[in-house]
């Protein structure tokens, strides 16, 4: 005999409501409890509602060079351009590209913007500069001795930070083999090293003196008490030290710290300067053993002037057979040389290259090169007070819209008001907490389009209510209970608020990609608060109506429920016809 056939079971996920209401509570506890465990408890805020000046900054190729604007060049630009402004000695400061010949440069309020337009507006200066002396990058108390003396401690002070610096990096010249065997039998030419660990092996025509080479000269007493009183370590030492370097003359010596500010030198005037420089690369060198390097091709005249000062430099002593290659005022590599290079091309390689690391200095090297300049297309300074005013009305705005809708839902839907009211402050905290850990994570700041976007999908996420509870309506007048009605009604209306989310969506998306600027937070607020709305309706207000349906409030059609049987029109139940084929076979 069969066995009776069981009710029809319940939808997935629809059988235990409580578990769906009860993951999406520990989901808010998680993000919350994010907000407080990264200190983060307001989202950051944008630069027309916090204050302070934006810059747009439009690419131009250089004559002669069509097709300069590439997303390789842009990015090598944008870096550089961050490191400026990061040195000004401001935080949450923000520079990416935009579309394909634009760069967006947000410097937040307490930034001059005076100096800021300087930073962001002019080109980056590259040089390779003599060393002429090195020391730790911490700021050290000028003694008074002899001026005998003095230049015997500056020259030990030089030797022992030189020794320091340990990472065996050295540049060969590829067009031509080495004189003599490598220390580590490669058949590449050892000429130019890094600073060596502890004592300086020489090589070729590198040999160690006692007393350094009379020329070029060393740095002078006013050079050497401002190398005294600069402290590297600090990011305003840095800033100052790379701000002056990048103004002085070619011609003149300089001070300047390296980028991780361990580091400080006495540098010479420029003896090959960026433009020279014809391309740089980095590649891994599988053949020779040296894993990644950095490849350096110069122009003719640029070859020449590289194969000058290496003769020159190779027969010095450490530290002043190192030159130092120069970036914005700061020194980003300082090899040592051992002979003279010649051919116009050079490999930097040694000292633990990285992918990554080589990448960047190649990168830095090819900026000499880089065929782009950048005028200011557009300028924005909002100030603090503006900026408060303009967030100040936003969220009035907000309250005001949100403040209507509630009255709505009141007033139309009475008790299944609550429902809505409930969804709307969990798709408010969800939204909440996720911008503000985005601000940290990637740097999303709220700006005013896209506290738009946010009221927008209050909007977006009543409407998605409404079209659940019209269902459950019709299903209610057609004669049936509240909950065959909660059943029978979601799977159109899922239907239809993924549709409708799918169009809003897809608008937000097309929005971000093909828009620039202000208008793609806009566009991101309306995509989150999107797909939050799909998460929202479906793991917490539908769970919450099954549960609502079994209450006698809301089951029995109270008049203050809003799904009261008489109030809309609802049909007799036609199961109460059921008796007239019964009485029809008794006769």
């Amino acid at each position: 005999m069969a066995a009776p056939k069981k009710g029809r079971r319940a939808p997935a996920g629809h059988g235990h409501p409580g578990r769906t209401l009860v993951l999406i509570l520990v989901v808010m506890i998680g993000l919350v409890g994010g907000m407080f465990w990264y200190g983060h408890l307001t989202p950051r805020l944008g630069i027309d509602l916090a204050g302070g000046t934006s810059f747009t900054l439009a690419a131009q190729n250089q004559p002669g060079k069509p097709n300069a604007i590439n997303e390789t060049n842009m990015n090598t630009a944008a870096g550089i351009m961050e490191r400026r402004v990061n040195g000004l000695g401001v935080s949450e400061t923000e520079v990416q590209t935009q579309g394909n010949d634009h760069i967006i440069v947000n410097i937040p309020k307490g930034t001059d913007a005076k100096q800021a337009r300087q930073q962001v507006g002019t080109t980056a200066q590259l040089g390779f500069r003599p060393v002429l002396t090195i020391a730790p990058g911490t700021k050290t108390p000028v003694p008074n001795p002899s001026k005998g003396q003095q230049g015997k401690n500056d020259q030990g002070k030089g030797d022992k930070a030189g020794g320091k610096q340990g990472s065996q990096q050295k540049v060969t010249s590829p067009s031509k083999p080495s004189a003599s065997p490598t220390t580590q039998g490669r058949p590449v030419t050892d000429a130019l090293k890094k600073a060596p660990s502890a004592k300086p092996t020489p090589s070729g025509s590198a040999k160690p003196s006692p007393k350094p080479s009379p020329t070029p000269p060393g740095p002078g007493a006013g050079i050497a008490k401002q190398l005294a009183a600069l402290d590297c370590s600090t990011k305003q030492g840095r800033a100052l030290a790379g701000q002056q370097a990048a103004n002085a003359k070619p011609s003149d010596q300089v001070v300047a710290c390296n980028q991780e500010g361990t580091q400080k030198y006495v540098l010479g005037p420029v003896a090959v300067e960026g433009m020279d420089v014809k391309d740089a690369k980095a590649a891994f060198d599988s053949q020779g053993g040296q894993g990644w390097i950095v490849q350096m091709d110069f122009t003719s005249d640029g070859g020449k002037k590289f194969a000058d000062i290496t003769g020159k430099l190779a027969a010095k002593a450490p530290p002043q057979n190192q030159f130092a290659i120069v970036l914005d005022g700061a020194v980003v590599s300082d090899p040592r040389v051992q002979q003279q290079l010649n051919g116009g091309s050079a490999t930097i390689s040694g000292g633990g290259f990285t992918q990554q690391s080589s990448e960047d200095l190649a990168n830095m090297l090819s900026y000499g090169a880089l065929p782009l300049s950048f005028h200011i297309d557009d300028e924005t300074t909002v100030t603090a007070a503006l900026g408060g005013e303009q967030l100040h009305a936003g969220l009035l705005a907000g309250a005001i819209g949100l403040g209507l809708v509630v009255l709505y839902l009141i007033a139309y839907y009475r008790g299944l008001s609550l429902v809505a009211l409930a969804s709307l402050t969990v798709s408010a905290i969800l939204t909440y907490t996720i911008m503000t850990l985005l601000g940290p994570a990637i740097g999303f700041a709220l700006n005013l389009p896209a506290v738009c976007g946010a009221i927008v999908a209050i909007g977006i996420t009543a409407d998605s209510f409404i079209v659940y509870f019209e269902r459950i309506r019709d299903e209610i007048r057609e004669g049936r209970t509240l909950r065959p009605a909660v059943e029978r009604g979601w799977p159109r209306a899922r239907r239809t608020i993924l549709v409708s989310d799918f169009v809003s969506f897809l608008a937000a998306a097309v929005l971000f990609i093909v828009t620039v600027g202000k208008v793609k937070g806009f566009a991101f607020t309306l995509g989150l608060t999107t797909l939050l709305d799909v998460v929202v309706v479906f793991l917490f207000t539908k769970p919450l109506m099954t549960l609502l349906a079994r209450r006698k409030f809301f089951a029995n059609g109270h008049p203050w429920s809003g799904l009261d049987p008489k109030r809309l029109g609802a049909k007799p139940p036609l199961r109460r016809r059921r008796t007239a084929p019964t009485q029809t076979k008794e006769a």
